[in-house]
């Protein structure tokens, strides 16, 4: 039974959680095939029988996993003879820290800088939900919300610096190669590049060549996806 990914989707069919990506990058990984169904904020609770809240979710041989770490651990325990996500478990703990970093320091910076650039990537359907349940988080609107975003972009960019360190002594978070500790650190990038119309990396930035040695894996997985930084096939 081949494996589904229900993916955030904007308007376009650009695809852009972060969350997702994460899974996204886990599937291309393992060498997995999947079949990444357009889910847009609307149609979430008409997947899976109203199940869940939230994607990405993963269906695979009449299971249904949802968040993106219990679908790398299903993915590692399931697909045990394919390549590691972790490396083992000190480098699951190691994925564990960077997620958890870059969530709480990352994610918040970068919602303030593209929120409302993500609003214009919707369809119209999910304005409504996305603009009331944003404000509520924000307490303030979405275009307040990313005024001034110019002036804020160098402490966004400061926050990356354990990354930028760890980049100058390796070529990936996860060492000599990607692990799943690479993937939770692009998702969030990744994000910020399909939907923000202002560059957040640095073109002479390490981080950003990190980003782009990742976006070419997998047949340019995440180099195809149509974006405003970052890539060759940058949006106008």
């Amino acid at each position: 039974m081949a494996i589904t990914l229900y993916d955030l989707a904007g308007a376009d069919d650009r695809r852009f959680s972060p969350h997702c990506w994460k899974t996204r990058m886990a599937l291309a990984h393992k060498g997995l095939a999947f079949d990444a169904v357009p889910t847009r904020f609307t149609e979430i609770r008409s997947r899976c029988g109203g199940a869940f809240r939230t994607v990405p979710i993963l269906e695979d041989g009449g299971r249904q996993i949802v968040d993106s770490w219990a679908i790398a651990e299903y993915l590692e325990a399931t697909y045990a003879d394919r390549p590691s996500l972790f490396g083992g478990p000190a480098g699951k703990a190691h994925a564990r820290f960077v997620q958890n970093w870059a969530q709480t320091q990352l994610h918040p910076q970068i919602v303030k800088l593209i929120i409302h650039d993500i609003y214009t990537h919707l369809a119209p359907e999910d304005h409504g939900y996305f603009r009331e349940s944003r404000e509520k988080f924000l307490g303030t609107t979405l275009e307040q919300a990313q005024a001034g975003r110019e002036e804020r972009v160098a402490g966004f960019r400061a926050a990356l610096e354990p990354a930028r360190q760890t980049l100058k002594a390796q070529p990936f978070i996860g060492g000599e190669a990607p692990l799943y500790a690479d993937y939770v650190l692009f998702g969030p990038l990744q994000w910020a590049r399909v939907t923000g119309r202002m560059a957040l990396l640095a073109e002479d930035d390490p981080v950003q060549a990190w980003f782009l040695r990742l976006a070419d894996l997998y047949d340019g997985m995440g180099r195809r996806m149509p974006g405003y930084w970052g890539a060759a096939n940058a949006a106008e």
